[in-house]
This record gives structure tokens, C-alpha cells and sequence, in this order.
């Protein structure tokens, strides 16, 4: 949302009076519903019910199970738990496949890296290709301590 008064599909704003017109079912078979599992609407402060826009379109295809197709509540239950488990299913199918897609991208690149790196090793070319060693200047070099007359194993800095 990229204004404050834009609403996502899943915030909560509808009183149920609201909410059962829209659904077009008694507020009392909504607060039914609420106590059977089938829709959860939000709540507000004060305990009431707040119903979103993909909770009324969750009571409109419970009322089209039930009058169209004949199915009975617990039966429209399973139904509703298995295209939420379906959809949470798809969404981390999409996570997977872009992490995939992340990962090739990475690996195409490290591939080309090793690549350049085996070139360079073949031809026995030590720095003349354009590659420079990178050091970390935050990070001290320590001159070497081989013997009681040699540096004094303090930071030598940048030389």
C-alpha cells in the first residue's frame, strides 16, 4: 500500500452488520460461522468483529457451497482449510522458485570467477591480467615475530 488510505484485501474494516449485507447472510450466521472455525474475522479494541474483504468473499463461497453444491458445513470446513493450505503452499513455491533463480544467478557468477582464476593460473601469469589483491585497510598487518631481534610484532600500517 503505498497511501494510508489504500485497503489490502486482508485488513480488517467491516462491522458485521456490514459484512452480512455484503455477504448477503444474517449477522447472526456470520457470528455462527465466526464459532465454527469458518471465517475469522479480526477484531477491534472493543472485541468486535472486523471483517475484511477476502472474509466476505469467504462467506460468499460458503453460501455457494452450501445452496449450490450441497455441502454441509463441516464439509465446507475441510474445502476452506485445504485451499488455505493450498494457497500458503503456492506462495512458498514462489518463495522457493526466486531463491532458486537467486542462487543460479550466484553460482553463474562464481563459475565465471573460477573460470578466470583457472585461465590465470594455466597461463602462469601471476598479477599482469588486471587483477588486484584486495586488502581490508581497516585490518592491521603484522610484521612477523621469528626471532627476539626481529620487528617488534606491532602493526607496521600501510607500506
Amino acid at each position: 500500500m503505498s497511501t494510508p488510505y489504500e485497503l489490502s484485501d486482508d485488513m480488517p474494516v467491516y462491522v458485521i452488520s456490514v459484512a452480512a449485507q455484503l455477504s448477503g447472510m444474517h449477522p447472526q450466521t456470520l457470528r455462527a460461522y465466526d464459532r465454527l472455525g469458518l471465517v475469522s474475522p479480526g477484531r477491534s479494541q472493543g472485541r468486535g468483529r472486523r471483517y475484511s474483504m477476502r472474509d466476505i468473499l469467504a462467506l460468499r463461497e460458503i453460501q455457494r457451497l452450501s445452496q449450490e453444491e450441497g455441502v454441509n458445513l463441516s464439509g465446507i470446513k475441510l474445502i476452506l482449510d485445504q485451499l488455505r493450505e493450498l494457497e500458503q503452499a503456492r506462495r512458498l513455491v514462489a518463495e522457493l522458485h526466486a531463491e532458486v533463480a537467486q542462487l543460479r544467478v550466484e553460482l553463474e557468477s562464481t563459475r565465471a570467477v573460477a573460470a578466470r582464476l583457472a585461465g590465470l593460473r594455466r597461463t602462469g601469469s601471476d598479477n599482469r591480467s588486471g587483477l588486484v589483491p584486495v586488502r581490508d585497510s581497516r585490518v592491521p598487518v603484522w610484521e612477523p615475530m621469528t626471532g627476539p631481534s626481529s620487528g617488534s610484532g606491532q602493526p607496521r600500517g600501510d607500506k
